[in-house]
């Protein structure tokens, strides 16, 4: 247990810093004023979660210690949203249609009220 945590540790921390850097983008691109930085950031970790559960489904090239690192470590730290789309597309896999509708429309949904919430309430400190 204590090896998995140090690689998915590892990885979360090289996930982190590509992160910090590629969000820099932020400050120096401004497009419609969309934070243009973390779009990149989200897109570019669902292509590589993607790509590399494409991998990991046709080949056993990728251990379960190289997912790790990886795709829980790597792009773990480098965005939870490929997480999210990852899940997406297994439930996908599994033919839940009416899953995927309802955990994006709620994650949005209360993933936007709770940022709103958190905020109003610093607002009342």
């Amino acid at each position: 247990m204590f090896k998995t945590i140090l690689i998915v540790g590892s990885g979360g921390f090289i996930g982190s810093v590509a992160r910090f850097y590629v969000s820099k983008l932020n400050l120096h691109v401004d497009f419609l004023s969309i934070p243009v930085g973390t779009l990149l950031v989200n897109v570019l970790g669902c292509f590589i979660i993607g790509f590399l559960t494409g991998i990991a489904d046709k080949s056993a090239i990728l251990t379960v210690e190289w997912r790790m690192f990886l795709m829980v470590g790597i792009c773990g730290g480098f965005t939870t949203f490929s997480s999210f789309a990852n899940e997406n597309l297994m439930l996908l896999h599994n033919g839940l249609i009416l899953s995927i509708l309802l955990y994006t429309g709620l994650s949005i949904f209360l993933g936007f009220t709770a940022v709103y919430l958190g905020y109003v309430t610093s607002n009342l400190l």
